[in-house]
This record gives structure tokens, sequence and C-alpha cells, in this order.
């Protein structure tokens, strides 16, 4: 397996802009030097903070990576970059179980399939905490056929050419009797080592809060930034009270935070925990929560993988800074 180093050097010619400024804008392409100044930024402003399943105590980075992205239908030059940013992350977190988070549906498969191969190919298949989602029902509800469950189920051991799967979820609540209860079969038989339900929907969260109530889960997925409070009001207590893990979604509030954010330099006193840029700004806000344990950002760009693993380093905003974080971005124009 390459370094990190090595990596980004080789594929810094395949189109990912070096982008650690205020807004990501595409810039042209980075040479070697820049790039390793941009990691060493990154990734210098101390330990990776990690944080426990509430189930087991097990300890996981608080910032993981959303492969939603990774497409069956990629070109090359975009696998050369998706690639890139798989290795970014499995070199993110020394000592620790890295957070890939996929589903059965992303890419059309190829999120699951392409990382599964890069892992194996590459060397570091043991380095990653694979999770991914399962959902047969559709995200209109419905009833879901248990054959057709667990072939899903089956096919991501395949693509991921894992024996053991680490978490996986019911994606967008469907059918949770039936889907929840072949979870938790695998679980019992040791392939699948954490079980969890997700949504994105607001709509969404009474039914997500049930469920949290009703079924022995270990985590839940949910949308969750500075500008989108609403899981904080039931859905975060209950997890603490539940002991159920959070795994947060969409923590730029999807491109909402980007265009609100503009080409606003970061305020100076984001230093003061140990954020250099405005993904990391927005990243330690999420994380600071006590009911969330990791953050999964998506991305297709090394350089903006090496960035958001910077939001998990250092120091994290006290009460005080969270609330100045916050009356900040609402001061900001809507999107």
């Amino acid at each position: 397996m390459i370094s990190r180093r090595e990596w980004l050097r080789l594929t810094a010619g395949a189109g990912a802009a070096l982008t650690l400024g205020a807004c990501r804008p595409e810039a042209g392409d980075a040479n070697g030097a820049a790039i390793e100044a941009a990691v060493d930024a990154a990734t210098g402003a101390g330990e990776m903070v990690l944080k426990a399943i509430p189930s087991s105590g097990e300890r996981i980075p608080v910032i993981g990576l959303g492969g939603r992205w990774i497409s069956a239908n990629a070109t090359p030059e975009e696998l050369a970059d998706h690639r890139a940013v798989m290795h970014a992350l499995a070199d993110g977190a020394e000592g620790a179980g890295r957070v890939f988070d996929s589903a059965a549906g992303y890419g059309g498969g190829g999120s699951e399939e392409y990382a599964g191969q890069w892992a194996e190919e590459d060397g570091f298949a043991d380095d990653i905490f694979w999770a991914t989602k399962v959902n047969v029902a559709g995200r209109g509800g419905g009833s879901a056929d248990p054959d057709e469950v667990r072939e899903q189920i089956e096919r991501s051991f395949s693509r991921l050419r894992l024996d053991v799967i680490d978490l996986n979820q019911v994606h967008n609540l469907g059918d949770p009797p039936t889907q929840l209860g072949i979870l938790q079969e695998y679980k019992e038989e040791g392939r699948i080592r954490y079980i969890g339900m997700t949504t994105t929907s607001q709509g969404q969260y009474p039914e997500l809060a049930q469920v949290m109530r009703d079924y022995p889960i270990d985590f839940i997925g949910i949308d969750y930034a500075v500008d989108n409070r609403v899981a904080e009001e039931e859905i975060f207590p209950l997890a603490q009270d539940e002991g159920i893990a959070v795994m947060v979604y969409l923590p730029f509030g999807r491109s909402r935070m980007w265009n609100r954010i503009g080409d606003r330099p970061l305020p100076e006193w984001a230093a003061e925990f140990d954020a250099t840029t405005w993904a990391q700004f927005m990243l330690k806000f999420v994380v600071a929560h006590p009911a969330v344990t990791v953050a999964t950002p998506g991305t297709s760009n090394p350089e903006h993988m090496i960035d958001n693993l910077g939001g998990g380093r250092g120091r994290l905003p006290t009460p005080d800074h969270l609330q100045r974080m916050i009356e900040l971005v609402e001061g900001l124009p809507s999107a």
C-alpha cells in the first residue's frame, strides 16, 4: 500500500483541485508541493478525536467518508480521484477504524464494488470500519420481501469482499419489522457487528424515534448541520437515553452552506478550536454535539477528504463557540 502523500502526488493531475480555502472552487491542477502543504496543514492540528459507540464502547474517528459519489459509470479519471479519496481516508486516523459509509444502491452498486476492490488490492481493508445500508422496500415504504432483503445483504458482502460487515443500516426507514429483523439475524450470526436505521427526511423523524424505542439498534443515520439543527430537539436526546450511536449525513447542509458562505473569510476566532477552513468549521460544529458519534461527508476530491479529516483533529468548539457559530450562520443570507 502506497502512502497518502505518494498517492495524492500521483493523482494530482487527475483533476482534483487543491481547494482548502474559503469555498472550494474548482481551480486548476495542484502540484505535488502544494498537495504536501495541504496534507501538512490539514493534519497538523493534533490527534484525531475518537468517540465511543455506546452499545460496545468501541472507539471510532469522528470524521469518516460518505461513498455515494462512487459510480459504476464513473470515468477512469473520476475513479482515480475516488481511489485517492479512499487512500486519504485509510491513512487519516492512525490506530482506529476509518468509517466508510455506503449503501447497496449507491452508484448503481459501484460504491460498494469499487471500494471493496481498492481496499483488497491496496491492502487497507482491515483499516476501514465498513458501513452500508439495505432497503428493498423503497423510499415510499411498503413491504420488503425477506428473500430480496437477504439477497441484497449478501450482494453487499460480495461487493465489499468481506466476511463481516461492521455496520448495516436499513435505509430510509424501509419496513423496519422485516428488514431490521433480518439484520438482527445476521448480527446474531456474527456476520454484521452493528445494525441501525437511517433517514434524512424530517417528516420521518417521529417514525425514527419510535424505531429507536422499539428495536435494539446500535446506530442511527440522520441529517444534521449548523443550519439544520432539528435533530437536537428529540432525536439526539433519545439517542443518548437509549445508548444509540449517531452517524451524521449532510453536515454541509447539502450545498446550502457553501452557497451561503460565498467568498467570506473564515472568522479569526475559528482558530480557537483549530478550524482552518470552512469545512472544518462546519464539521467541528457537528461532531462537538455529545450525541454525535461520527460525521460522513461525501467527496470525490482527495484534497477535500484531507481537509475534512482536519475537522476531527485538535480542539472542538466550546458551548460558547457553538452559540457564536450559530449566530454567525444565522446572519448569512439564505441559500
